[in-house]
């Protein structure tokens, strides 16, 4: 069983057991149990059930595993032969979190 799940503007195929990525949230700590209500599409063997905009009644969970940063994004803007230069790092936060259920009917 799989489904593709929306969280935050950003889409993901997740089946059970899989790591998520996501966006940080400050309000989830290690361990607990999150749930995604907006579950774009569902499949199980074979069967699809595609949302207008979402599925009804289905949902998937996870539990969060932590948080982390993720690698440096470097910025660097110059013009050319102004002496003109400016270079700028970043570093995104993220959340883990592992899938334990999905829920619904794929039919």
């Amino acid at each position: 069983m799989f489904a593709v799940i929306s969280d935050r503007g950003r889409q993901a195929t997740v089946h059970l057991g899989d790591v998520v990525v996501c966006d940080y949230r400050s309000g989830w700590k290690s361990g607990d149990a999150v749930t995604f209500d907006q579950v774009l599409l569902m499949g199980n063997e074979g069967e699809v059930s595609v949302g207008q905009p979402t599925v009804a009644g289905a949902q998937v969970t996870g539990e969060v595993l932590g948080h982390f940063k993720g690698e440096k994004e470097v910025v660097f803007r110059f013009k050319r032969r102004k002496n003109v230069r400016s270079k700028r790092g970043h570093r995104q936060d993220h959340t883990r979190v592992r899938i334990t259920g999905i829920e619904g009917s794929a039919s």
